[in-house]
């Protein structure tokens, strides 16, 4: 049961990615209709600045592979917190290469098995790590707004009346309801576990290909069905709490990149209110069509952030803000994946993703 991401996939998917956000960054340019002040922009940035933007865009690697250490080694100890942070950046890395971050999952279990984790553990801590994400978010939208951070939002329109703290609450329902069907599949996982051979049961009865592997897929299933069980245990708990907490520094390049990007252009903003803009356009771009949400991104990042860009500089704004949130990870993922390709590691044609059954 593999899905074929090959790295000529990838490839077609960074080209897209480039040539769709050149266009946007394009149009931006044309939108703001003053090039020099674009340059002049460019060459009075914050350094200081740049360096935090710098040391957030890692948080791809290194947040986001802490956050999969912490649960990756309640199933399967002793895996290496070096394996799990490059599983972490290139898992990401896929994300933004592929339509919906469909690429995320299978790259991280893939080279989580590259660090020597069995499949059904790495499909295990794959899930828990998404299971984090929308904890995260279905908890700190609500926190937020309780708190009563971003109240002023509400005084800026959209379109008919809309305002961006409506659309953000709206975005944020989403987050709950897959909360609420996370919780389902982790207090009953013998209904997911039912669930998938009942599936793997029909599509063995339409294809004898199929059938001749379902048997290898069952022990598979069985095992990562134990492994999602182990986290109802004090210790599975307390490795999902931290994996919540780590979900903070583990998108921190998302949610702090536009704060950021307006501290290096200069133009004082407030943290807490910019934290919240941010966070509705992560929400709404999670699962963009776009690879990256490229095109989407600087377009919607454009339209939001109005409130504190001048027309004019709009197009700088977005080259740091994307930069920060996804360019460097594309350009750091990229080479390491070009390096695997020119020493052998990953064959032109390879797979990037699973074998069928749970042996390593």
């Amino acid at each position: 049961m593999a899905l074929a991401l090959t790295p000529r996939l990838l490839r077609r998917g960074l080209e897209l990615f480039a040539l769709i956000s050149l266009a946007g960054v394009g149009g931006l340019l044309f939108y703001g209709n003053n090039f020099q002040a674009f340059a002049e922009a460019l060459f009075s940035l914050h350094w200081g600045w740049l360096v935090v933007g710098l040391g957030l865009a890692s948080m791809d690697w290194i947040g986001g592979g802490a956050r999969l250490w912490v649960v990756a080694r309640h199933v399967h100890p002793g895996v290496r917190l070096r394996d799990m942070i490059v599983a972490g950046g290139m898992s990401a890395w896929a994300a933004y290469l592929t339509p919906f971050q469909t690429g995320a999952g299978p790259t991280m279990m893939w080279a989580m098995r590259r660090g020597g984790v069995r499949l059904p553990e790495a499909m295990t801590s794959t899930f828990m790590t998404f299971v984090a994400t929308v904890v995260f978010f279905a908890l700190a939208g609500p926190l937020a707004i309780y708190l009563g951070a971003g109240k002023s939002l509400a005084q800026h329109n959209v379109v008919l009346g809309i305002t961006y703290y409506g659309l953000f609450r709206t975005s944020l329902t989403i987050f709950g309801i897959l909360g609420v069907v996370m919780l389902i599949a982790m207090v009953f996982p013998a209904w997911l576990r039912d669930g998938v051979h009942w599936l793997a049961g029909r599509l063995e009865r339409r294809s004898r290909r199929i059938a001749a592997r379902i048997e290898q897929l069952r022990g598979g299933i069985d095992r990562a069905h134990e492994c999602i069980v182990a986290f109802g245990n004090p210790r599975g708990l307390l490795a999902l709490f931290w994996a919540v907490l780590l979900s903070a520094p583990s998108h921190a390049n998302k949610l702090l990149a536009g704060y950021v990007a307006l501290r290096a252009l200069g133009i004082p903003a407030n943290f807490v209110d910019i934290l919240l803009l941010q966070t509705f356009i992560t929400f709404l771009l999670y699962f963009a069509p776009t690879p990256g949400a490229s095109g989407l991104a600087e377009l919607l990042s454009a339209a939001v952030m109005q409130i504190y860009v001048r027309r004019e500089i709009t197009a700088t704004y977005i080259l740091i803000w994307r930069f920060i949130n996804s360019y460097a990870t594309v350009i750091v993922g990229s080479l390491l994946f070009w390096y695997w390709l020119r020493r052998g590691l990953i064959g032109k044609e390879e797979v990037v993703a699973l074998p069928d059954g749970g042996e390593t």
